[in-house]
This record gives structure tokens, C-alpha cells and sequence, in this order.
């Protein structure tokens, strides 16, 4: 479960959760995840500007279909730890592999959906998802199918997901059937 940020602003504290900006002209405003020194999981800024990400996303769409894989479609930002966490993984050995068998690997970069400044949304919406927050995974079948509909947002806690949770999911999403949402209790075999 993901550690609330604190945050103190003139006498009153508001618990939040997930990536969150904060903007106070007063710099009275703290942190405690912010003044944390060290974490469990390895970070990367992958979610660089891009002048044409939606040429990237058709690109990685034509090497899907050629090489029979799925997108993998990370839609984040560098200013978010969780997006930074969830990068910090793909970029791993262990992560590489299941990567390189069975996606191919996009980031794009959405600025702050949150506030209302976000970038490249359109490329989301080509595939019927609407971002909240960040980051959102969207797994995608060359063909353009959204594999992960019930879970392309709940991606917003990855600095706290366990490494082998985040694995195992994107090892399920590699193989389930696109057009089907999971049942409780019943698991698709990975190959």
C-alpha cells in the first residue's frame, strides 16, 4: 500500500496519494516523500519530449505485428516518482527480458494531466483510454486492441508495487486474450 505524502501549508495537512504536484508561492509547503533519501526501487527519467510520439507509437505498432509482440504503452512523466519507479524497473535485466519477448516499449511523455496541462492524451484516446493520473500502462494488440482496459490506471502506485507484482502483471498482460477482461480466480497460463 502506497505511504500517503503529508503536506503542511499554513496550519492544515492534506494526506495525498500517488504523483501529485504541488505548487505553493510561499515554499511552505513539505514533504515527507519529497525529504525522503532512499528508496526501494530503481528510478529512470525515460519520459523524454518527443516530437512526434504518435509517429512512436505507429512505429512500435508495425514492429508488434511484425514480430508478433504487443505494444507496451508507458504514459508518464518525469516529475512523478511513480512514473520514474515503473521506468526504473523496465530498464532493469529481469524486465529487459520479459520485454524483449513479448513488447515493445514505448514512454510517452503526458506533462501534468492532473492540473489540466496534459500532453499527448490523443494517443491514449486512439486506443479508448482516458489518462488519470500517472503513469497508465496500455498493453495493445498490433491490431490496435486495448488488452488492459481495467487496469491501464491503476498504475499510479508503482513506487510502492512489489518488483515481482509489477512483473507478474505485465507477464499476464502479454498473454491474455485481447477483447477479455480477467475473472477472479481464474488465470491465464503464461507460456
Amino acid at each position: 500500500m502506497m505511504k500517503p505524502a503529508i503536506i503542511t501549508m499554513i496550519g492544515m495537512s492534506v494526506a495525498l496519494s500517488g504523483c501529485v504536484a504541488i505548487s505553493v508561492s510561499d515554499n511552505s509547503a513539505s514533504t515527507t516523500e519529497a525529504a525522503a533519501d532512499h528508496h526501494d526501487y530503481p528510478e529512470a527519467r525515460s519520459y523524454a519530449v518527443s516530437d512526434d510520439p504518435m509517429a512512436e507509437v505507429d512505429a512500435a505498432l508495425a514492429r508488434a505485428a511484425e514480430l508478433d509482440t504487443r505494444l507496451l504503452l508507458v504514459m508518464g512523466a518525469n516529475w512523478c516518482h511513480d512514473s520514474r519507479a515503473l521506468a526504473g524497473w523496465l530498464g532493469t535485466e529481469r524486465f529487459q527480458a520479459l520485454v524483449e519477448g513479448h513488447y515493445e516499449l514505448v514512454f510517452v511523455n503526458v506533462g501534468l494531466p492532473q492540473s489540466g496541462d496534459g500532453h499527448n492524451l490523443e494517443i491514449g484516446q486512439r486506443f479508448g483510454h482516458e489518462q488519470e493520473g500517472t503513469p497508465n500502462v496500455l498493453v495493445v494488440t498490433p491490431e490496435g486492441m486495448l488488452v488492459n482496459g481495467d487496469t491501464a490506471s491503476t498504475w499510479r502506485n508503482s513506487a510502492s508495487r512489489s518488483e515481482d507484482a509489477i512483473y507478474e502483471e505485465l507477464n499476464e498482460l502479454a498473454h491474455r486474450p485481447a477483447g477479455i477482461e480477467p475473472v477472479e480466480g481464474i488465470e491465464i497460463a503464461a507460456e
